[in-house]
């Protein structure tokens, strides 16, 4: 089976293309690309690659409703925007659509690179423990499943990296800092919104009393602590 990384890139601009084809493919990539929204959508369907770098801003379909319609097809590869808008409530949002980290253009290349790897190991799932319960959750993290009482619960592919996240540091308070590095990659951005509205989403799903949390409890002024 070929081991070789496969990245889509959908991006209009050809100049920018160019020079990402060409550092990933030094890097040991297969690289594909396509210059709107709805190629590169359905490219993402057809080739089902590794992590895709995706541009907000696009001809025929944005960026925002292709990570829209990947996730609401259960595709739960890594999406990477590139954007250069740097505007918190545009990041906030292509996040929440199910994106998992961001850069603004213009970009060091070499730091793009370095994100990509750091993605590609996590959603590898190699040393993490693939199964875990607690309460009447049940999480398969090596095949995104998850049942709640013995149903199946629909959890996106960032609740899955919380809980994952969580599940590692069970008993420990974490910072929403913690979270925005670890979880979403994210070092140079004040939006801790984003970690407490994913915290939310999350007790709606897996909480008796989401009000009243018993699994992922609020410590005042400093994060949150995971107790299953």
């Amino acid at each position: 089976m070929d081991s070789t990384p496969k990245l889509l890139i959908i991006e209009d601009e050809p100049d920018l293309v160019l020079g990402l084809r060409d550092n990933f493919e030094f890097e040991g990539f297969r690289v594909l690309d396509a210059g709107d929204g709805e190629n590169g959508l359905a490219l993402a369907v057809s080739e089902e690659p590794d992590l895709i770098l995706l541009d907000l801003m696009l001809p025929k379909m944005s960026g925002y409703d292709v990570c829209r319609e990947l996730r609401r097809r259960g595709f739960k590869m890594p999406v990477i925007m590139l954007t250069a808008k740097s505007q918190e409530a545009d990041i906030i949002a292509g996040l929440e659509l199910g994106a998992d980290d961001y850069v603004t253009k213009p970009f060091s290349v070499r730091q793009l690179v370095a994100r990509v790897k750091a993605h590609l190991r996590r959603s590898s799932g190699k040393g993490e423990q693939n199964e875990y319960s607690f309460g009447d959750v049940w999480l398969d993290f090596r095949n995104y499943q998850a049942k709640r009482a013995g149903e199946p619960l629909t959890l996106s592919p960032k609740e899955f990296d919380l809980l994952r996240y969580f599940v590692r540091r069970r008993g420990e308070t974490v910072s929403r800092e913690d979270l925005l590095n670890d979880v979403w990659d994210i070092h140079d951005y004040p939006m801790s919104r984003t970690v407490d509205n994913h915290i939310a989403k999350l007790r709606q799903k897996i909480e008796a009393e989401p009000a009243n949390p018993r699994w992922i409890i609020t410590v005042h002024r400093t994060g949150y602590k995971f107790l299953g």
